[in-house]
């Protein structure tokens, strides 16, 4: 969670502790959100100079070029030679993807997703608009990824991508479907039998990958008793709005039951971090796909090292993360030795992910707020999203969909703001009471408070009542939030009028130009909507003259808050807060008329009271001062 999210968590808390009278979670304050093109972004990151990794092993594959080069010309010692051919292209496609695999290092050129399309795509429903419409994941332009490194036993550290490797298919193209499969080697032949072989197994209707590395007669070429195989360079930015896909975007490592994210949020800061031991899985996202590299036995891995910076770009305030993964592999200088690993390229889909095992669901964000994630993620993916895929099932329409949810919730939490308005309500009642006390005891405290809670008692009333079912309800909600801000589910799903997209801002006019001090340019048609009930909401409940500015500070701060996130998450917003008027009202009805009765039984005395007769007892038993 980024610092902003945390902050405005925090004062949405207070607010709902304080004035009683709020009954949905407060969303993240997030920064203005920029459009941006990725084709900008990615194109003005190329000029960006990437920082090594490490300087006392192996580093990026520019710093290798660089030093190879000034050394050897083309030579990396005297086992090997960078070629200074290009790769040829293999492609293969499947009913799920198009990838590219280059010859020059035996590694992804470009991965095609052929069920998500770009955010500037307008259509793409036949195979040949693939190209132009589909997300394309890898970052090319800045070379291709998952590759070997390592140190040669005579000095020289050796990235794979600079070398040809020999292919045993011949076709530029292969297309599998269904049940099919397709299996191709790279090797790379070295001298006196020598070899490193890449294979690749693709599945006709699958994301998943598996993929071979052999290294054969390799004992006196690879020193360290160790090589790495690297992701270099992240994913590539895929959506609309970058700050905003940046916010989702980090790198993790699973090991031992626990995922471990490295987060490259502040701009110019490189972020770094090891890991030692078994390693079940390292992978990359950004905030809707992912790239996940899962060893076969976690065992057979000795480490891993994670590096991301984020820079921004030329384009508006855009922004870019770049991560570099790698893992370390032990090497045991025998003639043959072979690792196998799992590769998935795709969406970061719940379902999807869980199929795959390995607890690669681990990767779907369902948010948090501090310690609560160990109650909202359980919330979120056991109850929440069952419960919103079950609708999707027969209403095809998302917008529809949210509508039925938000229905089914209010009902759920029903008993609590039922609860919660019947207690404040009383206290509504009890106030003139309550001023009257005040200014009987007003130059006594503990007197004044001691008759205060004689009173609550009396009456029956819990000055609590209002705020803790609220309170009860923020698992709930914080898991409705993240639930709502990162589902592929909703991706570039519409639903009417001039809602097109429901996982981005719904936008009904450009200003032209920023606001001063709030920033914004582009108002929300549901984010008004919302602020419009929030504040019919906050008329109905406060009646404080002293708290009177609260209605119509609340309304425009939650409005200004609102602005850049997704439809979805404000059509849920702006149905609750009408569900809620209307249940406000039908409970005000049931209770008009509503007079304060003592009663009969009084409970006992509360915490609060007996803290109270406490420090009154305490304070007589003190002796006076003269």
């Amino acid at each position: 969670m980024d610092r902003n999210t945390t902050i405005a968590f925090i004062l949405i808390g207070a607010i709902l502790v304080i004035w009683l009278y709020i009954n949905a979670p407060e969303p993240v304050k997030n920064p203005n959100l920029q459009t941006d093109s990725t084709t900008v972004v990615i194109d003005s990151l190329q000029k960006e100079k990437q920082k090594p990794v490490k300087e006392d092993v192996l580093t990026n594959p520019e710093q290798v070029t660089e030093k190879s080069l000034a050394i050897e010309d083309t030579t990396l010692g005297k086992f090997f030679t960078i070629s200074d051919k290009e790769g040829r292209i293999i492609t293969i496609e499947n009913d799920n993807f198009i990838v590219e695999l280059s010859t020059k290092g035996a590694n992804f050129h470009k991965v095609f997703l052929k069920k998500f399309r770009n955010w500037y795509s307008l259509n793409g429903n036949g195979s040949e608009d693939y190209y132009k419409t589909s997300v394309q994941l890898i970052n090319y332009k800045k070379g291709n990824t998952y590759d070997l490194l390592f140190v040669s036993t005579d000095g020289k550290r050796v990235n794979t991508s600079y070398l040809l490797f020999d292919s045993d298919h011949y076709k530029s193209r292969y297309v599998i479907n269904n049940d099919d499969s397709l299996t191709i080697n790279f090797t790379l032949n070295l001298t006196g039998g020598r070899k490193i072989i890449k294979r690749y197994t693709f599945y006709g209707d699958k994301y998943a990958i598996k993929s071979d590395i052999e290294l054969i007669k390799m004992g006196d070429v690879i020193s360290n008793n160790a090589y790495d195989l690297a992701w270099n360079n992240g994913l590539r930015f895929v959506e609309k709005n970058s700050v905003d896909e940046a916010t989702y975007s980090n790198s993790s490592v699973y090991s031992g039951g626990e995922q471990v994210i490295v987060d490259a949020s502040t701009i110019g800061e490189i972020e770094q971090k090891d890991f030692n031991g078994s390693i079940d899985w390292i992978a990359v996202r950004n905030k809707y796909f992912t790239a996940v590299i899962v060893p076969d036995n976690p065992q057979n891995v000795e480490g891993a090292y994670i590096e991301g910076e984020s820079v921004a770009t030329n384009n508006h305030g855009g922004v870019a993360e770049y991560y570099n993964n790698r893992l370390t592999l032990p090497f045991r200088n025998t003639d043959f030795e072979k690792k196998s690993f799992t590769l998935f390229i795709g969406p970061v889909d719940y379902n999807t992910l869980k199929e795959l095992g390995h607890n690669l669901q681990a990767l779907v964000d369902f948010g948090s707020f501090f310690g609560l994630k160990f109650i909202v993620r359980p919330i979120a993916e056991h109850i929440l999203l069952p419960l919103f895929n079950f609708l999707h099932g027969f209403i095809p329409n998302y917008g529809f969909v949210i509508i039925v949810f938000s229905i089914i919730i209010k009902i759920v939490v029903y008993p609590l703001t039922k609860q919660s308005y019947q207690s404040m309500k009383k206290m509504q009642l009890l106030q003139p009471k309550i001023q009257e006390i005040k200014e009987k005891y007003k130059d006594d405290p503990q007197k004044l408070n001691k008759e205060t809670m004689k009173l609550y008692k009396t009456y029956g009333v819990n000055p609590a009542g209002g705020c803790l079912p609220m309170l009860l309800q923020m698992p709930i909600f914080i898991a409705l939030w993240g639930l709502f801000r990162s589902a592929i589910e909703l991706r570039q799903q519409p639903f009417m009028l001039w809602i097109k997209d429901l996982s981005q801002p719904d936008i009904i006019y450009d200003l032209g130009f920023k606001l001063p001090l709030v920033g914004i340019q582009e108002l929300s048609g549901l984010a008004i909507l919302m602020g419009i009930t929030t504040f019919i909401q906050q008329k109905m409940t406060m009646k404080d003259p002293k708290q009177a500015s609260m209605v119509y500070i609340m309304p425009v701060f939650l409005t200004i808050l609102f602005m850049s996130f997704p439809s979805g998450l404000n059509l849920y917003y702006f149905l609750f807060n009408l569900l809620s008027i209307i249940q406000q009202q039908y409970i005000n009805l049931q209770h008009n008329g509503m007079e304060l009765v003592p009663v009969k039984n009084p409970k006992k005395q509360g915490f609060m009271g007996r803290l109270m007769e406490a420090a009154e007892q305490q304070s007589k038993s003190k002796p006076k001062k003269r």
